[in-house]
């Protein structure tokens, strides 16, 4: 399958922040399927959901968000190639030195009033200021120029201004204390905190990076008998590849010859080995533990499994939150409410100074003592730079993408994927889980446990049924089709959902479907009474097979309920959730399945058809339940969409066109309560870092007008307010569900 990507060069990225400002804006373009921006490598790659596209409309959308950027070609590879003068390490390692230079000068050798010193102080903040600080000069006039503003202006014209300032005091001669060290020390504590974020984001994505490099490049391709090394995308739909023991295997591919077990862990989340025999899938960037195998390739590069996954986490990734428009709102007047606070407090220390004074003295006596500069002037320059340098808009605009991109991918590493952050939030909101019984709340492998025949019947009855039910895909019919290999000629063979299957034979009009379904269509069943009565109260389905309206036949079929079935339900009910079974069986197996499951049978809800359960969690919803649908997805869609949440139990297969906002990787239930609890964890981490976001801006921005705060703990505490967001939402890698 042809990659459908395009990678560009992205200049003028200089924290977390302006990655997110770049991913959302390649996202809003049309025909963008995802977007993946490191911030480190200045990379953005988009993926297309249509095919190849024009990139004019990428970098034109990157150029209105205030960044530069041109496609990366083959002619371009130098730029993989690290630099001194690429990323925060050199402006750590240049500013650090002279930063370091300058606090010894004046804080331990007190040669600040020295005219040699201070020139020479001036000659370093300069380089500083030039060498170091062009990042955020660049990045502040490409803002402007865009009639926007960011953290850049922000720290640009807070150092500018402590470095002008000292400048004019050294060539006029006024005499008074210069700033070049806290200009220089500015510019290094926030690069310091840009290059420790950006390693920080680096081990957020580490968990997706990992699945992308999972899947070996090369395959042993079979091809008339002999085998070769191939590159994988040379390979097609349909080739022929030997996988042997202690390989990772290269595509999604179904065995035709050998048996082995597969560690699927990185895929589902299952610690033990699958068995895998002839018409088993197996999965791209799987291990191959056991024994070798032949496979015929049956899906390549991002038609893989592997890749749907990747594509599901970086859409979570590259989500918004609804509570995420709060902090767009305020950050959107953030900055230019931050320059209107520095000019009033300019403005307060320049003409009101002993009014200021007074204020300072009087809150010193609670907090601690302020050391603002006693000439007006210098106070008014001082504390209103350090309004501009504390202030910081990234960790507002980190709170959530941070969040959400650890949680995605602390739930990828346990088989479960996220859809978006809105499905983060949902999670929060639930108070009733309904399943589905089939699939979700049992196995989904059911087999037939009993089979009685009623009559002479004009064919073999297991062989009418294993015929009828051979071309359905349900559960159910798959497991009836197994029990017999006889042939029975059908024509108009149909299938209605939440009925059955029917034919026309030789012998008349044939259906296979449940006693219910049987008895509307005119079916007399009183023949299967003791039948039906003896093995519902078992917690089996039975199914009817009909000639015209005779009944020859009953069906017993039994499907597994999970073992840690009831464990699951009750560490819900303990959390507060109602829980509710939903099913098409009826009444006496969905009781005999809730009361093994440990559900109230006030809460089951059987005879539903798969159309009508959209119509059920619609009714629950009216009632003022906020509802999570947990289901197969065979039949589940409808009420998936209509619930507060969908969570699906699914195939890696069927990802691609999986529609649920949470996906399981794994048929243990158990995932669902760590899903729900994950989900919850993420939300409550946006939450917290949005407040600390708020809380220190509305403590920081207030010390430093006052004096409270030195330019240079501006700086400081600034840089640190990003990382406490970062480090917060890191935690979430060890997120431990045991309640």
């Amino acid at each position: 399958m042809a990659s459908a990507n395009t990678d560009l060069v992205v200049r003028g990225m200089n924290c977390t922040g302006c990655a997110n400002s770049v991913t959302q804006a390649l996202r809003a373009v049309a025909g963008v399927a995802s977007a993946e921006v490191s911030l480190q490598e200045g990379r953005a790659r988009v993926r297309w959901s249509n095919g190849s596209q024009s990139t004019d409309p990428l970098i034109r959308a990157i150029k209105e968000a205030g960044y530069q950027a041109e496609v990366l070609s083959a002619i371009q590879p130098a730029r993989n190639q690290w630099s001194p003068l690429d990323g925060w390490r050199f402006n750590a390692v240049v500013g650090g030195s002279v930063t370091a230079f300058l606090v010894v000068g004046e804080w331990l050798l007190h040669l600040d009033h020295q005219q040699w010193f201070q020139w020479t102080a001036f000659v370093l903040a300069s380089i500083v200021q030039i060498a170091c600080g062009a990042r955020f000069y660049r990045g502040a006039w490409r803002q402007i120029k865009q009639g926007a503003s960011n953290m850049d202006t922000l720290v640009s014209l807070g150092s500018t201004t402590a470095f002008a300032y000292s400048v004019w005091v050294l060539l006029s001669g006024a005499g008074g204390h210069l700033y070049f060290m806290e200009s220089a020390a500015i510019i290094t504590l926030i690069s310091v905190g840009h290059w420790m974020e950006a390693l920080a984001a680096t081990r957020a994505e580490s968990s997706l990076k990992s699945l992308l490099h999972l899947a070996p490049q090369v395959a042993r391709k079979v091809d008339n008998g002999t085998e070769r090394e191939v590159s994988v995308d040379e390979l097609r739909s349909g080739d022929l590849i030997r996988v042997r023991p202690g390989e990772r295997i290269p595509v999604d591919a179904d065995l035709t010859e050998g048996q082995t077990s597969i560690d699927e862990t990185m895929l589902t989340g299952e610690s033990l080995p699958v068995d895998k025999e002839i018409g088993s899938k197996v999965y791209a960037g799987t291990m191959n533990v056991t024994g070798q195998f032949v496979g015929r390739v049956s899906a390549t590069g991002e038609g893989t499994a592997l890749a749907h996954i990747i594509a599901a986490v970086q859409r979570a990734q590259n989500s918004r939150a609804n509570i995420q428009r709060l902090a767009d709102r305020v950050s959107n007047v953030f900055v230019p409410i931050v320059v209107c606070i520095a000019v009033a407090t300019a403005l307060w220390w320049g003409f009101a100074p002993k009014t200021a004074h007074r204020v300072v003295d009087f809150l010193g006596q609670y907090l601690w003592q302020s050391h603002v500069p006693a000439s007006s002037i210098t106070a008014a320059i001082i504390c209103a730079a350090g309004v501009l340098i504390v202030a910081c808009p990234c960790a507002m605009g980190l709170a959530t993408p941070i969040s959400i991109m650890a949680g995605s991918n602390a739930a990828a590493r346990r088989g479960i994927l996220i859809r978006d952050g809105i499905a983060l939030e949902r999670a929060g909101e639930i108070t009733a889980i309904a399943f589905d019984k089939t699939g979700t709340l049992t196995k989904g492998k059911p087999a037939v446990v009993a089979f009685e025949e009623f009559g002479s019947s004009p064919l073999p009855a297991r062989d009418l049924a294993s015929a009828l039910a051979n071309a359905s895909n349900h559960p159910l019919s798959k497991a009836v089709a197994k029990d017999s290999s006889g042939k029975v000629d059908l024509k108009n063979w149909r299938e209605t959902r939440g009925a059955g299957v029917e034919a026309d034979t030789a012998a008349g009009f044939a259906r296979l479907g449940s006693i219910t379904s049987l008895n509307k269509a005119g079916v007399n069943t009183d023949v299967a009474a003791k039948f039906v009565d003896e093995w519902t109260t078992r917690g089996t389905t039975v199914l009817g097979l009909s000639i015209n309206s005779d009944l020859i036949a009953a069906i017993a079929l039994q499907d597994e309920i999970h073992a840690n079935a009831r464990a699951v339900i009750e560490r819900i009910t303990k959390r507060g959730l109602k829980v509710y079974l939903v099913t098409g069986d009826n009444p006496r197996t969905a009781k005999a399945i809730a009361e093994q499951a440990g559900i109230p049978t006030e809460n089951v809800f059987a005879e539903i058809r798969p159309e009508e359960k959209s119509a059920l969690v619609k009714q629950l919803q009216d009632k003022g339940d906020r509802i999570a649908f947990v289901g197969d997805g065979i039949n589940d869609a409808p009420a998936l969409k209509q619930a507060d949440l969908g969570i699906a139990v699914s195939q890696a297969s069927d990802i691609a066109n999986e529609a649920a906002d949470i996906i399981l990787l794994k048929s243990d239930i158990g995932g669902v309560v760590e899903a729900l609890g994950l989900a919850r964890a993420t939300l409550r981490t946006i939450k917290q870092n949005l407040f600390w976001a708020f809380f220190y801006n509305a403590a920081a921005v207030p010390l430093a007008a006052l004096g409270f705060l030195s330019p240079v703990l501006c700086a400081a505490a600034m840089g640190l307010s990003d990382l406490v967001v970062i480090g917060n939402a890191l935690r979430l890698a060890r997120f431990s569900d045991k309640k």
